[in-house]
């Protein structure tokens, strides 16, 4: 049986660093909101079997926020996007995913993702034992800091800054979320979880306009981008 794409949207957090007054992901933003074009873009992705979008258990809003959405839903979102996540893997077995079918994991407020790079991803890692995620080569210069000054020039050869989606086998993913919630691992995104079971997941070249909406200017050139597309 062919293995089925599934995307995972983990949408349970606050982001305090936005400096919004309430969750980021449901900032209006281009006649829409985040969270509203993230899904949009995805739904857009033929090869993509369903959609389901992690919440809050609280979560109230999403309804409002992300009219049309025809995906599935899951308000059991946990503590942590690692929390999130697994529960969202467990849900989309509970709702009949195999373990190998594949996931990929976006970001709900990676809101200028776009259908091809999606794809592009998807082509590159369907043959590939391990699964990967979309990155991209660092282009500066990186400073450690302490106490707000340089300690340090970090050298960033073969340095690449981790976007998503990120595209896992099912199976594989929630195995490597639990390993590491048991050893206690930070995981910052499922790439590291992947690679704390000592594989190498592949690096796929992304784009800059992928970015995260996380600190107040952002959602500024997020909008002016949106609007000239």
């Amino acid at each position: 049986m062919t293995p089925r794409l599934y995307a995972l949207v983990p949408c349970a957090g606050h982001g305090e660093r936005a400096g919004t007054a309430g969750p980021k992901q449901y900032e209006a933003l281009a006649n829409s909101t985040v969270v509203g074009h993230t899904l949009a873009a995805l739904s857009q992705v033929s090869r993509l079997h369903r959609i389901l979008v992690v919440l809050s258990p609280a979560d109230s809003q999403f309804e409002v926020r992300a009219p049309g959405f025809d995906g599935w839903i899951a308000r059991c979102g946990g503590a942590t996007r690692a929390a999130s996540v697994a529960a969202g893997l467990q849900e989309l077995s509970n709702r009949g995913a195999s373990a190998t079918d594949w996931v990929l994991v976006h970001d709900a407020a990676r809101c200028l993702i776009r259908a091809q790079w999606v794809d592009a991803l998807i082509d590159a890692c369907l043959g590939d034992a391990v699964g990967g995620l979309l990155a991209l080569p660092v282009a500066d210069t990186l400073k450690r800091e302490e106490a707000a000054r340089v300690s340090a020039t970090v050298d960033r050869a073969r340095m690449w800054q981790a976007q998503t989606p990120q595209m896992f086998r099912l199976g594989l993913l929630s195995d490597a979320l639990t390993s590491a919630n048991q050893r206690g691992i930070p995981v910052t995104d499922e790439a590291s979880a992947i690679e704390a079971m000592g594989h190498a997941p592949l690096l796929v070249r992304g784009d800059l306009e992928n970015f995260k909406v996380t600190f107040p200017p952002d959602f500024e050139l997020a909008e002016r981008l949106l609007r000239t597309r």
